[in-house]
C-alpha cells in the first residue's frame, strides 16, 4: 500500500491550525480589518511577503491567493482587500474587479495548469460553509477529466499532487507573463 503524506493539513483537520511565527505581520492594518483574518493580513502587507502569504496577484481592490487547505490542485481564493461579509457590502468597482480577476485566472489556469473545467464557489455565512465568514472570497478550483477518485469517499483524504510553494511559483510566473 502506498502512503500519502500531507502533514501540513493536520492542524486544519483538527481545528488547531495557527499562523506560524514566520508569517509577516503588517505594520498597519486596513480600516475595519480583523487581525485574526489571514485575508486581512495579506491585504495589509506589502508585496515583499506575497510568497510567504500565498498571494499570487494583487489589484487595487483585491487579492488572488493559493489556498493553503486546497480541495484539489491549483485551488485559489479571490478576495476583496477589505473585510466584508456580504456581496451587498462590496462597492461596484470592487465587485467588478473581482469578477474580472476571476475571468483572468480561469484563463491563466487553463494555460498554465491545462485545466479542463472549473468549480467556482462563494460561501456566504458560516451555515453555508464559509470558513472565514467575515471576509467573503471566491473559491476557484481547476478540474480535469478523471480527477475525481476514490480517496475522498473511502478514506476522507484529498490527494494534492503539487506542493503549494511550487504552485505559487508556477502561477506567479504565469501572472507576470500575462499582463492584466
Amino acid at each position: 500500500m502506498d502512503r500519502l503524506w500531507a502533514p501540513w493539513r493536520m492542524g486544519y483537520l483538527q481545528g488547531t491550525a495557527t499562523e506560524t511565527a514566520a508569517e509577516p505581520m503588517p505594520t498597519a492594518w486596513r480600516s475595519g480589518a480583523d487581525e485574526r483574518c489571514f485575508l486581512c493580513r495579506a491585504a495589509a502587507t506589502d508585496g515583499r511577503h506575497d510568497r510567504a502569504l500565498g498571494v499570487v496577484e494583487r489589484t487595487a481592490r483585491g487579492l488572488v491567493i493559493v489556498n493553503r487547505y486546497p480541495y484539489g490542485g491549483g485551488h485559489l481564493l479571490l478576495a476583496p482587500l477589505d473585510h466584508r461579509a456580504t456581496l451587498g457590502a462590496l462597492a461596484d468597482d470592487v465587485l467588478l474587479d473581482l469578477q474580472r480577476q476571476l475571468a483572468r485566472w480561469i484563463g491563466l489556469l487553463e494555460r498554465s495548469l491545462h485545466a479542463q473545467g472549473f468549480n467556482v464557489g462563494l460561501n456566504l455565512g458560516a451555515v453555508a460553509g464559509a470558513g472565514v465568514p467575515g471576509h467573503l472570497h471566491w473559491h476557484l478550483l481547476p478540474r480535469w477529466q478523471g480527477d475525481v477518485n476514490f480517496m475522498p469517499a473511502l478514506a476522507e483524504v484529498r490527494v494534492i499532487s503539487q506542493a503549494l510553494d511550487a504552485l505559487w511559483e508556477q502561477l506567479a510566473t504565469a501572472a507576470a507573463e500575462t499582463p492584466p
